[in-house]
């Protein structure tokens, strides 16, 4: 299930375990990133385990979701996860693309991936996310998939920004 990007050359997306070693990195990663964004400070150890204990990955494998891994010569360098929220509505989640991978496509390369398996796997008619406002980079990748805001869909503490796209 690859999606082509011009920008994205060698770059490809395939399904992989949320609980594999390699997926746990990327999450931390993810995780360290965005707590530094949002607090405008260093994090530790402790406070991305915490974070990874309040915000579980493991519902991103079939069938109510799915974790997906961008790689390059074997070498990941970004990942998204979907899950399912009702019968025709996946949630993307967990968009993250390291920094010696961006500016290459990854990230629409991602989303696009993200979207086929929410149609085609998860039979989802629509898509959904959430973000906040300091990922401006994010809501204008979004934005340019043809996402468009919506009200909340949901309470998370962190998020400031609804997004929903059809997929049908």
């Amino acid at each position: 299930m690859t999606t082509y990007d011009p920008r994205a050359a060698g770059w490809t997306v395939a399904a992989h375990p949320v609980s594999d070693p390699e997926s746990a990195t990327l999450l931390r990663r993810y995780y360290t990133e965005l707590i530094v964004r949002y607090h405008g400070r260093p994090t530790d150890d402790d406070e991305v385990d915490a974070v990874l204990a309040q915000e579980p990955s493991d519902d991103l494998t079939l069938p109510g979701g799915e974790f997906l891994v961008a790689r390059r010569g074997g070498v990941p360098g970004g990942c998204v996860g979907l899950r399912v929220l009702d019968r025709d509505t996946a949630e993307l989640t967990r968009m993250f693309v390291a920094g010696e991978a961006r500016r290459q496509g990854v990230a629409r390369l991602l989303v696009g991936a993200a979207e086929t398996v929410a149609r085609d796997i998860l039979r989802a008619r629509r898509i959904r996310l959430d973000t906040r406002k300091d990922l401006v980079e994010a809501r204008a990748l979004y934005a340019g998939h043809g996402y468009r805001e919506i009200a909340a869909y949901n309470d998370s503490p962190y998020a400031d920004h609804w997004f929903e796209k059809p997929l049908r």
